[in-house]
């Protein structure tokens, strides 16, 4: 049974977050570390929520990570999982052992956590565990962390955009373990292994949020004329193929490059924008072409009418991206950043870049070294244009405001 509760909000004072980040090679005592850092910023005030993410060299050891955190923060709420790559402090830490731990006092927000579970029922899915879905009226924000095998967070994020529309989910897949079984999931302090766990965030103004797919536009647009499925038939009344074979023409040699290493399509999420700029469009990847149709198809439904945009990606695009993205955001909102929770997909960091720790300090850089805490998800959960959707090569990221 889903145990909810609610934390009541106290406005005496402002929100304060700490994060830490430790390698100790014990699980339990770089825990102890890592919460020691996130917590002296509370200094004092009651600790409302606080994530874990924990490598899995130490997925023995989690219980006992979270036992220590329930006694280091009695009333919080506690959230996490294990993660092929743990984000903290200052730093990224991919492919060793390390715990990261984030702590936050929100005066002002309601904290109510859920754990969700799947189960298929015939031809249908049945997902359980949320009573009540959250309300954009009450500036509800949703971060919610789920196992990729046993859990499908698209289906849940498709009936959320339906059902509680404008209320956004941040948030990733658990990376931890490369089968079904392997992940570990924290929810309210409880230790499972599917489904998805997480909190609702609701307050007149929790924060503020930014998805960076990583990719840049080449070519003009197209609306999409002839569709089936998945599939592109026809862009602009001619064929898919022949449209693409003429942005290839015209692009220079390094767009050429990238084009031929791996292609990507933006789908528009809103028609009526008289001018589609980043974060108009849904970045999904090319997963096959027809040379004799010349069709293309991608990873996600095309609908007639539909604008699209042919995208590449690489780490010049994608750093690009994030700095337009978190600048866009900065200019947006001038109420001072108090922390940061950074979900960031599993094919970035020095795979990508080459260089480790450039998504949290892109982000310190931008927010005057905040406090920021998360992890390399093995898919990561974001809103673009007002939709939640589930993405791949993204950095998904929760800001707390003052």
């Amino acid at each position: 049974m889903t145990r909810l509760r609610h934390v009541a909000p106290d406005i005496a004072s402002s929100p304060r977050v700490g994060a830490g980040l430790s390698q100790s090679t014990e699980g339990v005592v770089a825990a102890q570390d890592a919460l020691a850092r996130a917590l002296e910023p509370i200094d004092g005030a009651r600790v409302d929520l606080v994530t874990l993410f924990v490598s899995p060299q130490f997925e023995d050891e989690i219980p006992r990570i979270v036992e220590q955190a329930s006694e280091r923060a009695e009333d919080a709420v506690i959230i996490g999982c294990s993660a092929g790559g743990v984000i903290g402090g200052e730093v990224e830490v991919e492919d060793a052992p390390a715990v990261a731990a984030w702590a936050a006092s929100l005066p002002s927000t309601g904290v109510q956590p859920f754990r969700l579970t799947f189960e298929q029922d015939g031809d249908q899915g049945i997902i359980d565990g949320l009573d009540e879905l959250p309300s954009a009226d009450r500036g509800a924000v949703v971060v919610m962390l789920s196992d990729p095998f046993s859990f499908p967070a698209d289906v849940f994020l498709a009936h959320l955009n339906e059902n509680a529309p404008g209320v956004p989910v941040l948030g990733g897949q658990a990376s931890g373990g490369l089968e079904a079984g392997r992940n570990v999931l924290i929810a309210n302090g409880e230790v499972v292994r599917d489904g998805a766990a997480g909190v609702i965030l609701t307050g007149p103004s929790v924060g503020s949020w930014l998805v960076s797919q990583g990719c840049r536009p080449v070519g003009e647009t197209y609306a999409v004329t002839r569709a089936e499925r998945n599939v592109m038939h026809e862009l602009g009344g001619t064929a898919a193929l022949h449209r693409l074979e003429e942005v290839y023409a015209a692009a220079g040699p390094r767009d050429q490059l990238l084009m031929r290493r791996g292609l990507h399509v933006g789908q528009a999420i809103s028609e009526l924008k008289p001018r589609l700029d980043r974060g108009d469009f849904l970045i999904r990847n090319v997963m096959g072409i027809d040379p004799q149709s010349g069709s293309i198809a991608i990873t996600d439904m095309v609908e007639v009418g539909q604008t699209v945009q042919f995208q590449v990606r690489d780490a010049d695009s994608a750093r690009e991206d994030l700095k337009v993205m978190l600048e866009r955001e900065r200019a947006m909102d001038d109420r001072p950043v108090v922390g940061a929770l950074l979900f960031s997909c599993n094919g970035r960091g020095q795979a990508l870049f080459g260089q480790p720790h450039h998504d949290i300090r892109a982000l310190r850089s931008a927010f005057a070294d905040v406090p920021v805490a998360g992890f390399f998800a093995a898919g990561e959960l974001g809103p673009i244009g007002g939709r939640n959707f589930l993405h791949g090569f993204t950095a998904s990221v929760l800001l707390i405001r003052e």
